[in-house]
């Protein structure tokens, strides 16, 4: 018998990866990374090669996914609920940093030019099914950060 691997996730960078790695593993699971290796080396490339590809044997594929998909939450509110998108009430939310207004921009520009950290970063949500980005509640997610 041929054993064939499977894909059936990919991440950005490697620790999302063996984080799950290591929860399919304590359930059984063989589990392989690929291109791990490269990205760990220059983590800019993630997007261009697919990211961090987990493979499994073909046969514990569904095994695998019934776990991952049982595991990956995405963004929830305060209380521990899930957060829907008002577009297509998706909840595959995910929560990012953006620079789309002026006082985020000067910030970013001070960070680059005096080697710093960001000392304002706006946070927003974007829906992975259609794209759409949104706040929960304005101006709740804008952090200030003083070092």
């Amino acid at each position: 018998m041929t054993e064939t691997f499977k894909t059936i996730a990919r991440f950005q960078y490697s620790s999302e990866a063996q984080i799950i790695k290591g929860r399919l593993e304590a359930e059984g699971i063989d589990v392989f990374l690929s291109d791990h290796l490269t990205i760990d080396t220059d983590p800019l490339i993630s997007n261009a090669i697919g990211g961090v590809k987990l493979k499994v044997y073909s046969y514990q594929s569904e095994e695998a996914i019934n776990i991952l998909e049982s595991i990956i939450t995405y963004s929830i509110d305060d209380e521990g609920n899930s957060i829907n998108c008002p577009n297509c009430q998706s909840q595959k939310i995910e929560l990012f940093s953006t620079i789309k207004d002026a006082k985020s921009l000067i910030w970013f520009i001070f960070g680059v030019l005096f080697s710093g950290l960001p000392f304002y970063t706006r946070h927003k949500y974007r829906c992975e099914a259609c794209q759409t980005e949104f706040d929960l509640k304005k101006n709740s997610h804008d952090q200030v950060f003083n070092y």
